[in-house]
């Protein structure tokens, strides 16, 4: 793949987080009714209006889509895939029917099993992360106004490149809605080098995103994610110089796997 055929796929996947985040604060400004999914995981209209809505898009590429919302498609077909889509269309559903703003949208772009590209959109607070093979990783603030207007050039001259310096002590940060025993205990193991260590609590992919943009240290994850919940953020953490490893041997993140489930992990320097 070139550098052009890139950017034009990491345009079209700016431009699906946008639209996908429109229809998620449309619904969650208004009321609305959750369902939930046979795992037990809620479900909202937002997640299908913003599947629909990125849908728009990245079937015009040509290149498959693996979505949560369209989670069926059987490994036979997906194992063929060399190049393909992993979206969330709304990650942090609990976040969102919490309405502490702390969800996402999140759209990757894998070859080979591997991210070369993630773009995650907090529609709350009109912040666009995203990082690219070639291109670094970068933060757009006011993205919705910025994005409708400008070029791919121009997006990437009014954003700023991550990771930001920042003079803070040591911080972890963790999940506010699944915090396991494991986690707990790895800050504990943390504090014993760095006492003055603080933990923050973040919804959705937004705690990749802040080790990626300077604001924490290192992200360990000793719960289950799914492949849709990661692959944007590892790609954007990947690119700012972080790196996204499972625990027990230190090697990445693999994608379209048979068994979509993550195993344990954490974002860490590279």
């Amino acid at each position: 793949m070139t550098t052009a055929d890139l950017k034009v796929l990491l345009q079209d996947a700016i431009v699906a987080t946008i639209d996908g985040g429109k229809e998620i604060l449309d619904v969650y400004v208004n009321e609305f009714d959750v369902e939930y999914k046979e795992d037990n995981s809620p479900l909202t209209i937002a997640d299908k209006r913003a599947h629909n809505a990125i849908m728009k898009t990245l079937e015009k590429t040509g290149v498959p889509v693996l979505s949560e919302e369209g989670r069926s498609i059987a490994f036979e077909e997906r194992s063929k895939w060399p190049l393909l889509w992993v979206v969330d269309p709304l990650d942090g559903t609990k976040e969102f029917i919490k309405r502490n703003g702390e969800f996402t949208v999140n759209i990757a772009l894998v070859k080979n099993g591997a991210p070369i590209m993630g773009v995650i959109y907090v529609p709350v607070e009109d912040t666009l992360y995203f990082g690219a093979d070639g291109f670094g990783s970068r933060r757009l603030t006011e993205a919705a106004a910025k994005i409708s207007k400008n070029t791919l050039e121009d997006t990437l001259n009014a954003s700023d490149a991550l990771p930001e310096k920042q003079k803070r002590v040591f911080t972890m940060v963790g999940s506010r809605s699944h915090m396991s025993d494991e986690t707990a205990q790895y800050f504990e193991g943390i504090r014993k080098e760095y006492p003055d260590a603080e933990v923050m609590s973040r919804g959705s992919s937004l705690k990749i995103c802040m080790v990626a943009e300077g604001s924490a240290d290192v992200y360990p994850r000793f719960a289950p994610t799914m492949e849709w919940d990661t692959a944007a953020g590892h790609a954007i953490a990947k690119y700012a110089g972080f790196e996204v490893v499972r625990p027990d041997d230190n090697l990445p993140l693999e994608y379209n796997k048979e068994d979509l489930l993550n195993p344990w992990f954490i974002v860490k320097k590279g």
